[in-house]
């Protein structure tokens, strides 16, 4: 596929009309040498949607550790032998400390995110109580709890969470080769619930866990179709103890590739830059917005350091982009 062909792609989009499954099939299967010839046209998307702005968002682990799931990437999983942190449920006082970190570092969203296959329903009315006494000042609410039903979700809404994560975590024909401990269809089910309960939804995947470009390209499929609000692109840190230690599947040339992809998949729904950035895009990490994504998460991961707030609110700046604040 060619640079005019994608431009073409670029202003189809721009009209809110998607590509073909032909021609996004056609970009999953371009040479990672020709990735940057994909560059202007995505770009040309997310400016049209998102202007220069960049959204900002960051994470507390708020429940560390010891997950009955298998998921083969995770350090938390109880399946692996690493030396996660194992803590309960953090209290009010800390959860209150995330986000006065975030509202500190000019973070638009901050995000509790729990381990565990769902959070027990007596500590999920706990996060509730604790959101609902932080009020908003600038910052929006986010909660990652595992699988939740309807009368959690309706919990959490009153108590000012208005968006849930939940990660479909990779393409339906992958899910297997990554965790078996549950469904495909328990993610997806969760995500319905979510906006069922009228919360708008953060939910996308993780990348170099063994899948292809197309398999890259059914994921975004499957989450246009959900019609999920924001699209979470995390690249795998392999982590020792667990069963992905030795994968090696990303260049930074195939991280841009993937947030390409995503974005003429996807159109004009947020896409953000989390985890493994900076350890998989090195040197052209700075090129993810020109990839076509409109947010990154900054601050540490759930287990591993991740990146000072301040070098990325610099970095925004260089590139003449400016965060976004809630509200905005």
């Amino acid at each position: 596929m060619d640079l005019k062909k994608c431009l073409e792609m670029a202003e189809a989009a721009k009209a809110g009309l998607l590509p073909e499954i032909s021609d996004l099939e056609d970009l999953a299967c371009l040479p990672e040498h020709h990735v940057l010839d994909l560059l202007p046209a995505a770009n040309a998307v997310r400016r049209h949607f998102f202007g220069d702005q960049v959204h900002l968002c960051c994470i507390v682990n708020g429940k560390s550790g010891k997950c009955s799931e298998d998921c083969a990437f995770c350090a938390q999983s109880a399946h692996a032998k690493t030396s996660a942190p194992v803590y309960p449920l953090i209290d009010s006082g800390k959860i209150f400390q995330g986000a006065s970190y975030a509202r500190e570092n000019g973070v638009h969203r901050y995000s509790l995110v729990a381990s565990g296959g769902r959070l027990p329903k007596a500590e999920v009315r706990t996060v509730a109580e604790s959101f609902s006494r932080m009020g908003g000042d600038g910052v929006g609410y986010c909660a990652s709890l595992g699988i939740l039903d309807a009368q959690d979700f309706a919990l959490l809404k009153e108590a000012g969470v208005d968006r849930y994560h939940h990660n479909l975590e990779t393409a339906e024909s992958h899910f297997k080769e990554i965790c078996t401990t549950h469904a495909y269809r328990d993610r997806v089910q969760t995500i319905r619930e979510a906006k069922k309960a009228g919360m708008s939804v953060c939910a996308g995947g993780l990348f170099g866990i063994g899948e292809s470009d197309l398999q890259v390209l059914e994921l975004g499929l499957a989450l246009r179709d959900l019609e999920v609000d924001s699209v979470p692109v995390n690249f795998l840190i392999p982590i020792k103890g667990t069963r992905l230690e030795k994968s090696s599947d990303l260049s930074p040339l195939r991280c841009l590739k993937i947030i390409s992809l995503l974005r003429f998949a996807l159109g004009g729904k947020e896409i953000v830059i989390c985890g493994g950035r900076e350890s998989n895009l090195e040197e052209l990490h700075p090129l993810v917005f020109y990839a076509g994504a409109s947010g990154i998460m900054t601050g540490d991961y759930l287990t591993a350091p991740g990146r000072n707030p301040q070098k990325d609110h610099a970095m925004i700046r260089r590139l003449g982009l400016t965060a976004l604040r809630e509200g905005e």
